[in-house]
């Protein structure tokens, strides 16, 4: 039911506290957003960890954990998009609240009696039109013709396009860095056999 006496809350609205509240809300949404990003960064270690692991029910235990994880911070990014909505109305109402602030002051500023002269302004109006369109005509004409020339050129392979020589170099460094991840992962894997070898040496 409406009350026609019920009091009218923007009335008494203070920038004093929409600040405050902006301010608030924005400090909930930097701890959502840490909870996060130390969320993302124990399920990228864990994804480490099982892409390291031998043992199948570790990366079980590991895949329940990163599942578990992600719910978590699919909840926490769910918070941080209620408050970032949150804040840009709040902002808005405080952009409200200027601009009425603004426009009161405004009304009273000899420019808004210039204004008021709306015949004059009219005709201001459409001569300021008439000059904008004739030179916005000349950079619209200046850029077509850009456009056609720069449509007609094709770029150079032999510059910028992958040769013969270039396609036989990156298949070469594709395969240098392909034996430098089996030589990285022969070390890891072995890392006891220059011991053996000393040993071996210290028998003879």
């Amino acid at each position: 039911m409406w009350w026609p006496f019920r009091r009218n809350k923007f009335k008494n609205l203070n920038r004093e506290d929409l600040v405050n509240s902006i301010c608030e809300l924005e400090r909930q949404e930097r701890t959502v957003e840490a909870e996060v990003l130390q969320k993302i960064k124990e399920i990228d270690a864990l994804m480490e960890k099982g892409k390291k692991e031998k043992s199948r029910d570790l990366q079980l235990f590991y895949a329940k954990k990163i599942t578990h994880l992600n719910e978590e911070k699919q909840t926490c990014m769910e918070r941080g998009m209620y408050l970032l909505y949150n804040i840009r109305l709040m902002n808005k109402l405080k952009d409200a609240y200027d601009s009425n602030s603004f426009f009161k002051t405004q009304t009273k500023v000899p420019l808004s009696e210039l204004l008021a002269d709306q015949k004059r302004l009219a005709k201001f109006l459409n001569k300021a039109l008439e000059t904008r369109i004739a030179s916005e005509d000349v950079l619209t004409s200046a850029d077509e013709l850009f456009a056609e020339v720069q449509s007609a050129y094709e770029v150079s392979q032999p510059i910028y396009g992958v040769g013969k020589t270039e396609d036989e170099i990156l298949t070469m460094f594709e395969k240098e860095s392909a034996m430098k991840d089996e030589q990285e992962l022969l070390e890891n894997a072995s890392p006891s056999q220059p011991n053996k070898k000393k040993k071996m040496k210290m028998e003879e």
